[in-house]
């Protein structure tokens, strides 16, 4: 059993994944100095539960974007589970496409994971719009004629909910809100506080996400498949038709295929 971590700036999701089956996924807060022996000891209860022994762990692999976190994690596969992790962004890691930008080693780990789950499971040229504590926008194309798939770059936005938050902190009468279109009749011409706030946020991201997309493809020129993933994107998918499809599993998916790809060649 494949035992797959994603840190993100937020959160650090556990995903454990039997053949090609996600078999259970597990979430805990982002802290760049828990220890491998905190992550042990919470990992191990949530397995039980799940009447998986630690001993089932056959391999494991690590990708993230806060760079303190990994040694813990690396410890952490090693002292309790016996395997040496394979760690995205490791020189000589193979991803099945083309990383082509000037340099490949600023790309965060979570978008070269994205961009090759979206190629391996979608052909063509592709967006993916990945709602996390950033809006990431990433762009792989791919050859007509050979389908090899290039990592092309794309757009960091900041996050719908880095966004609230600062102007809830920056703004002393304007109210903490939730993430969603304004209530009743969802007109963009807000009559309170409130629906305003909702309003601007909400419609002024999906402005956002059309906006870029529309943008990304006239730059391209060809047709391109837009797929949304992370924790908003399906609530986004109902607002917009820049999204084509939403995969909320991307991510480990995406690990799961650089695995294979540097296990079996496949």
């Amino acid at each position: 059993m494949l035992l797959a971590i994603d840190v993100g700036n937020t959160n650090i999701v556990f995903a454990l994944v039997e053949g090609k089956d996600i078999r259970q996924r597990w979430r805990i807060s982002t802290d760049r100095n828990r220890t491998a022996d905190e992550y042990a000891v919470w990992l191990n209860q949530l397995m039980q539960l799940e009447g998986v022994e630690r001993t089932h762990i056959s391999a494991a692999i690590i990708a993230t974007v806060v760079p303190p976190t990994l040694f813990n994690l690396q410890h952490l596969c090693r002292k309790y589970f016996k395997v040496e992790p394979i760690v995205v962004g490791t020189e000589g890691i193979e991803y099945g496409i083309t990383i082509a930008v000037p340099n490949p080693g600023e790309v965060g780990a979570d978008r070269i994971v994205n961009a090759v789950a979206a190629h391996a499971a979608t052909r063509g040229n592709l967006i993916v719009v990945d709602f996390g504590t950033a809006t990431t926008f990433d762009v792989i194309t791919e050859d007509p004629m050979t389908g090899q798939g290039s990592y092309r770059g794309g757009a960091i936005a900041p996050g719908i909910n880095l966004s609230m938050d600062a102007l809830y902190a920056a703004a002393a009468k304007l109210p903490r809100i939730a993430v969603e279109p304004p209530g009743g009749n969802h007109s963009v011409i807000g009559t309170n506080t409130v629906h305003a706030m909702q309003s601007g946020v909400f419609y002024g991201y999906v402005g956002l996400i059309e906006g870029l997309v529309a943008r990304i493809t006239s730059e391209i020129g060809r047709p391109i498949t837009v797929i949304g993933t992370g924790g908003l994107a399906t609530l986004f998918n109902r607002h917009t038709e820049a999204i084509d499809m939403v995969d909320g599993d991307l991510t480990i998916r995406g690990l799961l295929r650089i695995y294979a790809l540097n296990t079996t060649g496949t």
